[in-house]
């Protein structure tokens, strides 16, 4: 093993190997982290081009897949925060970690901290890359393996990057498996190489930047009038596992499950307004017109789970229409930022409820 000793504003610092198999501190949490521990523990294994020869984990004091793995491989598990790794690690490496590390640890490790993060840095910094890849249609992805920065995310000088295909209709959860094994594998492949790529880091550009921000329940209102078919259909890949895509119905929540996607019907039908609603009985599916034409949802959340059946022998049959002296022009699926109200309030309800609009086609 070659060791060098580092010498700073003519201070000496510790000996510094200069090639694998290297002592690695990993920090992770998730499903997506996963794929490089699995690596980073394979690597173990005693042969010629060893790439890992001790590895620890650092993660939170949670039931998560990343400590569920490293309890059930013997692994030494750290609680976040408390952590010191008093020089004994060569290289530190964060994936889908989600906290800040301070100076002072990094500084720790002769190497610095990796991170794999998966998008083409700097498209995309943030907690929640992946979702935004599919939430806005991005033809092309990839990983990129950075340095760490103190203090802030996804800025440091970057090591190594790999380039994708965003498949066509994927989830953002497969996407973001594929994007995992990729991860994982360049991940390796750097730390074969590690001195060299970190003296050919290269600092991200100033351009092309975009924040990658968490997702929450806000992004999950449907707007009927505003978004189009392929926007709610890349809004339903994106969170819709996470968070169910939601409107309003007679002022209830509804959850719209089970996305088909666009389809077609007449020209009659498709002089409907936004927020319409027909029955197709052929299919078993709810659509609902938005700005540019019909989605389809075979599964409603409304108290309890309901089939597209069950949901308009309910709610939109002619009975419960003429019970509430409903009139089918007047009716409406409203998003939760439609101001327009009625005051309507059903027997059942004590509640403001909301215009609807009901077709029934037995297409």
């Amino acid at each position: 093993m070659t060791r060098v000793t580092v010498i700073s504003n003519g201070k000496v610092k510790k000996d510094r190997r200069t090639e694998p198999p290297w002592k690695v501190l990993f920090f992770g949490t998730d499903e997506f982290a996963l794929e490089s521990l699995k690596i980073l523990y394979a690597s173990r294994q005693e042969s010629s081009d060893r790439i890992v020869e001790s590895l620890e984990v650092v993660t939170l004091d949670k039931d998560l897949p990343v400590r569920r793995f490293a309890n059930a491989n013997k692994l030494v598990v750290h609680d976040w925060p408390h952590v010191n790794p008093q020089g004994r690690f060569d290289v530190g490496v964060v994936v889908s970690f989600g906290c800040l590390l301070r100076e002072g640890l990094i500084r720790q490790f002769p190497y610095g901290i990796l991170n794999v993060h998966p998008s083409l840095l700097p498209r995309w910094r943030g907690p929640a890359p992946v979702f935004h890849t599919v939430l806005h249609g991005d033809a092309v992805t990839g990983v990129t393996i950075m340095q760490i920065r103190p203090n802030r995310f996804d800025v440091g000088p970057i090591l190594s990057q790999v380039v994708c295909q965003v498949p066509e209709h994927c989830t953002a959860e497969q996407l973001g498996a594929s994007l995992a094994t990729m991860g994982a594998s360049l991940l390796i492949d750097t730390l074969k190489s590690l001195p060299e790529r970190i003296a050919n880091r290269k600092e991200q550009s100033k351009e092309g930047a975009t924040s990658a921000p968490k997702i929450n329940i806000d992004m999950s209102w449907v707007v009927w009038e505003e978004q189009t078919c392929d926007h709610i259909s890349r809004l339903y890949r994106a969170i819709g596992s996470r968070v169910p895509l939601r409107t309003l119905w007679m002022g209830d929540l509804i959850k719209l499950l089970d996305f088909v996607g666009k389809v077609s019907l007449s020209e009659a039908e498709e002089g409907a307004v936004p927020g319409s609603i027909l029955f197709q009985k052929k299919s078993n599916t709810l659509l609902v017109r938005c700005k540019d034409g019909w989605v389809g949802f075979r599964t409603l959340m409304l108290r309890k789970r309901l089939s597209a059946a069950d949901f308009y022998n309910g709610y939109l049959h002619t009975f419960f229409i003429k019970r509430h002296s409903l009139q089918q022009q007047h009716c409406l699926f409203q998003s939760k930022w439609t101001q327009t109200r009625t005051a309507f309030t059903p027997k059942h309800s004590q509640t403001e409820r909301t215009q609807l609009e009901v077709f029934v086609t037995q297409d």
